[in-house]
């Protein structure tokens, strides 16, 4: 019983090792199979009857036990090969069919070949295939014995035929739309593709858009095989392959995700797939090839991806039909079903997704939308698939309009094959005259000088297809707009150069003759005025507000103010405004209320009340100066208002507005255009108070302000409630290099001892401008910009003394005392 168990175990063991070798082995080269399937093959007309009805084979998406399928290879008169056509169908993986399954037809007979062939689909088919094989003695028993040995390769290849040519029929659908788009609307390009790639499910890069006009097509149509996205409809018509026997292990395993791994596109695993099913039947006579069949009416028009065969083995074409069963429909569906669309509109569009085989093949048609009125009156108004369109055009010239109801339903219906069906519902509107209403909040505010939104509500709004006003000579002139909700327009007013006044819309609509008209009035706004904020002692404030673009001036208790900088944010002005005099300030004190009287542009003048808010901060510099670590080599900076970067400067300020200086409060230190800064407090350590006027401020610029700031630096204090002192300049701050040493090489020829070559080493150095031996810099070297070496070739110095212009301010000629060593061998 042991023994039993661990053979059952290894053999388990060694079928899972096997299993994943396979996988292994099938997924390495997947990249490789050539999907493109660009060679043209022969065609065949199909046509099938059902009942008393007969439909093209591009109509067809299913078949049925005893439709009649009437088949003619459409091969040219000079056809040198002759090729036996085999129609077989196919019972299941683990069932092959029996001999009557098989219709044999010679193409090269005449009867064949003008006349074709009639099948009938037995009962309990599943599949159905046409093989186009090389005449050769016993073709047709070899092509029943390959068929019939391995019954399951053939199932899973005829599903797979199926899948891949309906995705290859959208593809070509997307690209030739595309390419006719560009050519025919090129600025509709973008707007009609995404309606495109949703209707036919492709996979579409949005950066196409952004390319130049010549690159976007190329864009949209490059790595055609991948852009097919997977379709759940296609899956639910192309059956998976049932459990089959041990021996077609190999078939089995092409359709595992293992081995389908990497691939992106359904096309493009399905075609792998067929291609190595096919594969595992090849014999020394026959080797099996796919042929995508692409419908278009009768024909079925073959493309190949690997060139025939005539030689042993001689390559048989392997043809997918319809699968047999019943049909499965179309899952279309609205885009929105709560859109209201208008019915009188000329070109209707349905927008319609989720069946991306009704747009990209002709296997949906008929297509109608049923409509019907509350007293039972129908009509049929005729449809087609647009998928440039992103639905269905629908051709409403037959529309009685004054005999339907203002708010109706139609339903899109057709016929998936043979089958009618009931497809998704939309909310029609027809057009009529119509009152509309302006918003509330708008009815006054529309103001002359700027643009305007104005806000039409109406419950006709689906059915507008202009908005117009008349100019100053009369001319009717199209404004702008948008749907911007349901019932509701959004229209843009160009009013810069209008007058106060009123003023009429006209809002057109399809199917009437008369416009709606609207009317409306327009004003000069004066703004509003929220506040007006000053400090005592300043000589500019700030008026907040809207509409602040037609003040004038501005008046407080005898100080007259001009606008100075205007700025707009979260729908509110900010206007800031300057005294005319210097001895304003001194009329303006703490606590003073006090009315501000505002002149607009027009003239007229509006008050509001206000109070001089308590001075802001202010500090003095009493005193500073520079610390510095000491390094080996020490740059003397000449210039005593300069700190070097690696210093650190410690001053004294003293309080002056107000008397004393709070511990919350903070100094705030700045390069001249802000772009960096810090902030120095109490709680910190970078500020300690001496009394209660005086502060000791320490900062240290590499650490607080970073090794790129430099140039002059400024302070201002801040009060704990955020108020802003003035900027008050405090030094400038100057970047230095590490200088090292100096190595030098004595002169070559023997008589003469001075030194004739030296090098500069350190870190950093191009943050000098020019070095010399010489005060006068008669002998200098200067540094070019971008110097990234750590050594630098300079003249002789005289007693280790180097004269520096630092970059950050070559005016000034700074020293150094760098040691002289000999130079290295």
């Amino acid at each position: 019983h042991r023994l039993i168990i661990y053979s059952h175990a290894k053999r388990r063991h060694f079928i899972s090792l096997f299993f994943v070798f396979i996988c292994l082995l099938l997924a390495s080269p997947a990249q490789g199979e050539n999907a493109a399937f660009d060679l043209i093959g022969p065609k065949i007309d199909v046509r099938v009857h059902r009942g008393h009805g007969a439909l093209p084979i591009a109509r067809v998406p299913n078949l049925q036990a005893g439709d009649r399928l009437w088949i003619q290879p459409d091969l040219p008169d000079s056809q040198s090969v002759h090729y036996l056509m085999v129609v077989v169908f196919l019972r299941g993986a683990t069932n092959p069919p029996p001999d009557a399954w098989f219709t044999r037809a010679e193409t090269w007979t005449k009867a064949v070949h003008d006349e074709g062939i009639s099948v009938t689909v037995p009962e309990e088919a599943g599949n159905a295939l046409i093989l186009l094989a090389p005449e050769t003695g016993g073709d047709f028993s070899t092509l029943k014995a390959a068929v019939r040995g391995k019954p399951g390769a053939f199932v899973r290849a005829a599903q797979d035929l199926e899948q891949a040519s309906l995705d290859r029929a959208r593809l070509d659908a997307y690209l030739q739309a595309v390419r006719e788009i560009s050519a025919n609307d090129p600025e509709q390009l973008k707007e009609r593709t995404i309606l495109l790639a949703r209707s036919l499910n492709i996979k579409l890069d949005q950066q196409c858009f952004d390319k130049p006009s010549a690159q976007q097509v190329p864009c949209l149509t490059q790595n055609t095989e991948q852009l097919v996205l997977d379709d759940a409809h296609t899956q639910t018509m192309v059956a998976t392959l049932t459990s089959g026997a041990p021996t077609d292990l190999l078939a089995r395993i092409s359709s595992t995700p293992t081995a389908r791994g990497g691939y992106y596109s359904p096309y493009i695993g399905a075609v792998v797939d067929v291609v190595r099913i096919l594969g595992t039947a090849h014999t020394a006579q026959y080797q099996y090839i796919p042929a995508l069949a692409l419908a278009k009416k009768d024909e079925l028009n073959l493309r190949l991806n690997n060139p025939p065969s005539f030689r042993n083995p001689k390559s048989v074409l392997v043809i997918g039909l319809p699968p047999v069963r019943a049909a499965i429909l179309p899952p279309l569906r609205a885009v929105d079903a709560k859109q209201v669309l208008c019915a009188d509109k000329l070109g209707l569009v349905l927008p319609a997704e989720g069946a991306p085989l009704v747009f990209g093949t002709e296997l949906g048609h008929s297509f109608v939308l049923h409509v019907e009125n509350k007293s039972g009156t129908a009509i049929d108004l005729p449809a087609r698939a647009e998928a440039g369109r992103g639905g269905f055009l629908v051709t409403t010239q037959s529309l009685p309009a004054p005999a339907w109801d203002e708010d109706f339903t139609g339903v899109l219906r057709g016929f998936w094959g043979f089958t009618s069906f009931d497809g998704p519902r939309f909310r029609l509107r027809a057009s009529r005259p119509g009152h509309w209403v302006v918003a509330p909040k708008e009815a006054d505010g529309l103001v002359v000088g700027r643009e305007n939104k104005v806000h039409l509500q109406s419950a006709a709004t689906s059915c507008v297809s202009d908005v117009l006003r008349n100019d100053e000579s009369g001319k009717a002139v199209p404004l702008e707009w948008k749907s911007s909700k349901a019932d509701e327009l959004e229209v843009t007013l160009p009013l810069e150069n209008a007058n106060p006044g009123s003023l009429k819309l006209r809002v057109k609509k399809f199917g009437t003759r008369e416009p709606d008209e609207v009317s409306l009035r327009t004003y000069v706004e004066a703004g509003r005025l929220d506040s007006f904020s000053i400090y005592a002692g300043d000589l500019e404030g700030v008026l907040k507000g809207t509409h602040l673009d037609q003040v004038m001036s501005l008046v407080l208790n005898g100080v007259t103010f001009a606008p100075s900088n205007l700025t707009r944010g979260n729908e509110r002005d900010e206007l800031k405004v300057v005294a005319h005099d210097n001895g304003g300030s001194t009329k303006l004190t703490a606590g003073q209320s006090g009315t501000v009287h505002v002149t607009l542009k027009d003239s007229r003048t509006f008050d509001l009340n206000t109070v001089v808010q308590a001075a802001r901060p202010k500090l003095n510099l009493l005193s500073k100066g520079v610390q510095t670590e000491e390094p080996d080599v020490k740059i003397h900076v000449a210039n005593p208002d300069e700190l070097p970067q690696n210093a650190r400067l410690n001053f004294f300020l003293k309080a002056q507005v107000p008397e004393s200086f709070s511990p919350r409060e903070k100094i705030e230190v700045a390069t001249a255009n802000e772009s960096f800064r810090t902030v120095l407090t109490v709680k910190d350590g970078s500020l300690t108070l001496q009394d209660a006027k005086t502060v000791f401020a320490v900062l240290d610029p590499l650490k607080q302000l970073g090794p790129s700031a430099f140039g002059a630096l400024k302070f201002r204090p801040l009060t704990e409630d955020g108020v802003q002192g003035d900027w008050q300049p405090l030094v400038n701050l100057v970047r230095v290099p590490e200088l090292r040493e100096i190595r030098c090489a004595p002169s070559a020829e023997p008589a003469q001892t001075a030194l004739t070559q030296c090098v500069l080493r350190g870190d950093k150095l191009f943050l000098i401008d020019a070095v010399s031996a010489d005060p006068d810099f008669s002998k200098s070297v200067k540094v070019p910009d971008g110097f990234a070496d750590a050594t630098l070739n300079i003249p002789p110095p005289k007693e280790n003394v180097l004269y520096l212009r630092l970059r950050d301010d070559p005016g000034t000629v700074d020293t150094a005392v760098v040691p002289i060593l000999a130079a290295q061998p």
